[in-house]
């Protein structure tokens, strides 16, 4: 199947289904596996077997029968079950949260957006669903890896052919923005380490009113976030949650809280741009005691990002470029997209080995000259 007989917007996610789209099974334990159908698929688990070819062409919500006679379902998954299946490299921003930055910093049809920090897309993915086709998401990654795993996902949500309103810079946040025309932004979306460091430039490119939300992952990055805030003397007084996820055991009367739940996973932080010229509104309120009695933390502690490993990133890529082939053709064989994947991958390889040969050349030399100078000397 073509790129050109794909269905592109919302038709992707009616008719039945077809060879080349994901779908969530749930078996009758409420295991799920998210799979792509092939012409000539199958399908292996603990409840059974089947071939895709049972699935391609009946209608979403099927329930069938595998071949050992257990029950299945078959559905499209939802945004929240492919941002957590999705592959990725950067940790994605969870359903729940995603759900929030919308709300709170009321990304409207139109908005003009500036999100730092684009990850694996997930957050990317319900932007651009909130703002529409007459906004605009302008996402700065510093990782080109990192950017090319997110525009995979992104087009794999939307479709190949759609005109989506989203521009993609590889590059540094604070540039991005002062670029901008002053107050010309409605929403600065920060989920990275550091997004004090970018209020300055946000200040500039926001409008008056408009929203800065930083996403973080621990008290220290908060803490600091809103001080910095604060300090500018350009925005409101910050607002800060957490939201926490239950879901409940519901049978007959038995209904419970479930002994599992999505806890914590990250801090919002939201504050508004004042009017130019304007001075913050002061909120009367007694400090507690000792707030600011010992040096921040941020003051005493060094904060360091998680590393992922290169093998991870590489299979990574090497997914989302085989997934393409798969919606393209419908079939599970390696494509052009993979293809290209691997020989891509493997030049990569090349000047990492060609740079480490380069470097131990350079080593070797100047042990070479250090030496010649301690023998001169003596």
């Amino acid at each position: 199947m073509s790129i050109s007989s794909q269905p592109q917007g919302a038709e992707r996610r009616r008719g039945p289904l077809r060879a080349g789209e994901r779908v969530q099974l749930t078996d009758s334990k409420d295991r799920k596996y998210t799979v792509h159908l092939t012409h000539g698929g199958y399908f292996q688990s603990q409840r059974g077997n089947f071939r895709h070819d049972v699935l391609i062409g009946a209608e979403e919500g099927t329930v069938f029968e595998t071949e050992s006679g257990h029950r299945m379902q078959a559905l499209r998954p939802l945004i929240n079950d492919y941002v957590l299946s999705m592959p990725r490299g950067a940790t994605v921003v969870y359903p729940k949260d995603a759900g929030q930055i919308v709300q709170q910093a009321d990304i409207f049809p139109g908005a003009r957006v500036v999100e730092a920090g684009l990850g694996s897309g997930a957050l990317a993915i319900s932007l651009l669903s909130a703002i529409g086709t007459n906004g605009y998401l302008t996402s700065v990654e510093r990782r080109e890896d990192f950017a090319e795993i997110a525009i995979a996902n992104v087009e794999s949500w939307f479709g190949p052919d759609m005109d989506i309103p989203w521009d993609v810079i590889i590059g540094d946040l604070d540039e991005v923005l002062v670029d901008e025309p002053a107050g010309s932004v409605d929403t600065v979306v920060l989920d990275m380490l550091a997004p004090w460091e970018n209020i300055s430039a946000a200040a500039h490119a926001l409008r008056s009113g408009g929203v800065i939300i930083a996403y973080v992952a621990t008290t220290t990055q908060m803490s600091r976030f809103v001080e910095e805030l604060r300090l500018s003397e350009q925005f409101t007084e910050p607002q800060s949650s957490e939201t926490l996820v239950r879901t409940w055991h519901l049978e007959g009367l038995a209904v419970r809280p479930d002994h599992r739940m999505v806890a914590h996973t990250g801090f919002l932080v939201v504050a508004r741009r004042l009017a130019r010229g304007s001075t913050p509104l002061i909120v009367k309120r007694r400090p507690a005691p000792a707030a600011y009695s010992e040096p921040f933390a941020w003051e005493t502690e060094e904060l360091t990002e998680r590393a992922i490993s290169e093998k991870k990133l590489r299979k990574v890529r090497r997914d989302v470029a085989h997934r393409k082939d798969v919606e393209e053709t419908g079939s599970a064989a390696t494509g052009k997209h993979l293809s290209a994947m691997r020989d891509k991958l493997d030049e990569e390889a090349n000047q990492r080995q060609i740079a480490r040969y380069a470097e131990r050349a350079r080593r070797r030399q100047e042990i070479s000259e250090e030496n010649r100078v301690r023998e001169g000397s003596e």
